[in-house]
């Protein structure tokens, strides 16, 4: 998994470079915004001012672009060649976020959050289960914690996907129900599970949860 984890991560910074290369700043990040709040209102989720907020694989544009009323610590093991290669990241406009590069299994949280952001990104991770571990134990009591996933809709392209690989970003492959059996391991009150969007091959998945 290391290899592959890495070739993703690689690939993961090239394809960001091409997808932004001709994209405005200003309109590219704007549009992000809209989409983030919509995406907030998809779940029904009002995030308080003040509270604390942890954007896991935050990538250059996460959703700690929208938590500007809010005390935010966004990681992403990527974010210093985000900072020297792409425009559209300028840490510095953010002064409430706490950038840190690391990889989610690597990060050692010093405080416990109010709100726990993982979006289009656990399946993006080296080691999963470490992965999981280190959201939850960011989380206390109350915590909500929001997970998004690129869930397979189909086996047959699932076991494809996994050997060849169809989807190099991606080095976990998994449908829902794995996922949430996963999520299960861990004593956590799964809340909610909303579709986002649904394509092909993939549905996305916001998985709502509370400590």
């Amino acid at each position: 998994m290391g290899l592959r984890w890495k070739v993703a991560q690689a690939a993961e910074i090239r394809w960001w470079k091409k997808y932004l290369a001709k994209k405005d700043v200003d309109t590219y990040l704007n549009w992000k915004k809209k989409y983030w709040i919509d995406f907030l209102k998809k779940l029904n989720l009002q995030i308080p001012i003040g509270v604390t907020c942890l954007d896991a694989g935050c990538g250059p544009a996460g959703i700690f672009t929208v938590l500007d009323e809010q005390t935010v610590t966004a990681l992403d093991p990527l974010l210093d060649q985000y900072t020297q290669e792409l425009d559209h990241f300028q840490p510095e406009h953010y002064k409430n976020v706490t950038f840190i590069n690391t990889a989610l299994e690597k990060f050692q949280p010093t405080q416990s959050y109010d709100y726990i952001f993982c979006l289009n990104a656990i399946n993006h991770v080296n080691n999963l289960a470490q992965s999981l571990d280190n959201l939850f134990q960011a989380g206390r009591k109350g915590t909500q914690i929001i997970i998004s996933v690129d869930a397979h809709n189909y086996k047959g392209f699932k076991y494809l996907f996994k050997s060849l690989p169809g989807d190099i970003l991606h080095p976990h492959q998994y449908d829902l129900k794995e996922y949430v059996n996963m999520l299960h391991q861990y004593n956590i009150n799964i809340k909610d599970t909303i579709l986002v969007k649904k394509e092909f091959f993939f549905a996305y998945y916001a998985i709502i949860l509370e400590v």
